[in-house]
């Protein structure tokens, strides 16, 4: 399927959003807190499915070329950090996000928020699971699952309910004046 410029630039737009919200950061042991969320959360919404799954394809894509975008630099040997399965995460969240507000017809702020919890939840399973692979089998350092989920999930996920909310709530108020202003593909919500 050929994409219009106006999407290739949308898509553009929200790999450069996800790249800037990996240096808005807050530094901690093993997995930084960053705004990467948000943004892969919002490519689902605003650019449905598809697009939002090229936003985040191409973030990844970039950073594993060796552009240091990502939150502790870039290039291919990215894939051996622990945290990359978090980016595996946000592609895979950006389309599950995009397919579940794609199908809605209309756009509340519990329908969004589902969406945006079933997407966080795919972030956190395959992170999690990564972290716990990367550190035992690669790093060769004992790690419980316990512990990973310790590291990896708990400090966060208060942080990401609260943004979740957030992004739903702003979501639904933005997608009408998007429809308004002629910018939005989604019809009648």
């Amino acid at each position: 399927m050929k994409l219009q410029i106006r999407e290739m630039i949308l898509i553009s737009m929200f790999a450069a959003l996800t790249a800037a919200g990996a240096f808005i950061k807050i530094p901690t042991p093993l997995v930084p807190f960053t705004l990467q969320f948000l943004f892969c959360a919002y490519s689902g919404i605003f650019l449905g499915a598809r697009n939002g799954l090229y936003s985040q394809l191409l973030y990844v894509g970039i950073g594993l070329l060796g552009i240091p975008i990502f939150a502790n630099g870039g290039g291919p040997a990215y894939v051996l950090q622990p945290t990359f399965g978090y980016l595996i995460g946000f592609i895979c969240c950006a389309y599950i996000v995009g397919s579940f507000v794609d199908k809605c017809k209309e756009i509340t702020v519990y329908k969004t928020l589902g969406a945006v919890l079933v997407g966080l939840t795919t972030v956190y399973v395959i992170g999690v699971s990564y972290l716990y692979a990367i550190v035992n089998f690669y790093l060769q350092k004992q790690m419980a699952v316990s512990k990973a989920i310790a590291v990896g999930f708990l400090p966060y996920v208060t942080a990401d309910l609260i943004m979740s909310v957030i992004i739903a709530v702003s979501a639904v108020r933005v997608i009408p004046i998007l429809q308004k202003a002629g910018y939005s593909r989604r019809k009648g919500s």
